[in-house]
């Protein structure tokens, strides 16, 4: 079987069922973090990779902000469940003809969201490559319990932090006006080039264990709330009228309505189930979350899928699949 055919997660089941449980992994692949015990305390720990071509490209993003990007999108994994950062492990494969200044300009950025998130750069690696290869392993620690994607019920809300569609929006307009787009359209563009995680909605949910499960929506909605949805053995139901849209997107996106907020990727908020009863306790601590939440739908028993349905009532036709590594084409 072709890659193209199995598919990126096909293939992380694949790896996943074949790899043996370890001593000490409470959770491993699987999840957007695993969880690991060492004797009297357990840590957790996210990896990600961003190869140039494929994940980003250099005529339309800084140094500066590629190394910010590579940070946040490895915290989002930690505020996904609940953790907060705390060591960095980076390995990188470069060009030879790069500059030294581009390369201190991306550790630039690292350092930038690292001050403000407590994270501090332990090691890592080097070497030459043919295109710009950028590899992050992030550590966390957590007095709470992590937030896993399994512990939806049915009847459990379904709640989203912030807006959603900004970070695809902004790449479109980044493929089809390049750079110049930065500056008409500013807002969207610095939401993919400059994600922000979600850390603290993410720790004050399993401190106050709220969230039964929870992800970060980093390959679109829908698609996410598939795996959540798989790992819980639950189906849901998204109302598209309830989804968040910042003021920028609905300017811009036009006849195509929600359709980024439904399958973009990048946009890096939290989507977590929350039980029927405890909507009066979330309400009490939303201001504490840092970031503004909406109730976007339900939880439904598995057989009912997962479904959109529009304004008028009816369900919307619409792929629940987002972006995926080996079967889709940026």
């Amino acid at each position: 079987m072709l890659l193209k055919e199995l598919g990126e997660f096909g293939l992380i089941e694949r790896i996943r069922r074949a790899t043996p449980t370890g001593r000490g992994v409470r959770i491993g692949i699987g999840d957007d973090a695993a969880w690991l015990e060492a004797r009297n305390h357990s840590f957790l720990i996210t990896s990600d990779l961003l190869i140039e071509g494929i994940h980003f490209e250099l005529k339309w993003t800084s140094f500066y902000a590629l190394g910010y990007k590579t940070l946040a999108v490895n915290i989002s994994d930690l505020a996904a469940m609940g953790t907060s950062p705390a060591y960095l492990i980076l390995s990188l494969g470069i060009p030879v003809d790069f500059k030294t200044e581009d390369v201190e300009e991306f550790y630039r950025g690292i350092r930038a969201l690292a001050s403000r998130s407590g994270v501090s750069l332990v090691g890592g690696d080097t070497s030459a490559s043919r295109r710009f290869f950028i590899s992050a392993s992030l550590v966390g620690h957590s007095p709470y319990r992590p937030i896993t994607r399994g512990g939806g019920k049915v009847g459990d809300d379904l709640y989203v932090t912030g807006t959603l569609g900004d970070s695809a929006l902004g790449l479109k307009l980044l493929k089809k006006r390049g750079a110049r787009a930065k500056e008409k359209f500013s807002y969207l563009i610095s939401r993919h080039l400059f994600p922000s995680a979600r850390v603290k909605a993410g720790t004050t949910l399993a401190r106050e264990r709220l969230a039964k499960a929870m992800i970060d929506v980093s390959d679109g909605l829908l698609q996410d709330l598939n795996h959540l949805c798989k790992a819980s053995g639950i189906g849901a139901v998204i109302y598209e009228e309830a989804l968040p849209l910042s003021r920028a997107y609905r300017t811009v996106a036009g006849k195509k309505g929600p359709l980024y907020a439904l399958t973009g990727g990048e946009d890096y908020e939290l989507l977590f189930c929350l039980r029927r009863r405890d909507r009066n306790r979330l309400e009490k601590i939303k201001k504490r979350l840092g970031v503004p939440i909406t109730r976007i739908g339900k939880c439904v028993p598995a057989r009912e899928g997962t479904k959109v349905i529009n304004r008028k009532g009816e369900q919307r036709s619409i792929s629940v699949t987002g972006y995926d590594h080996f079967r889709n084409k940026r």
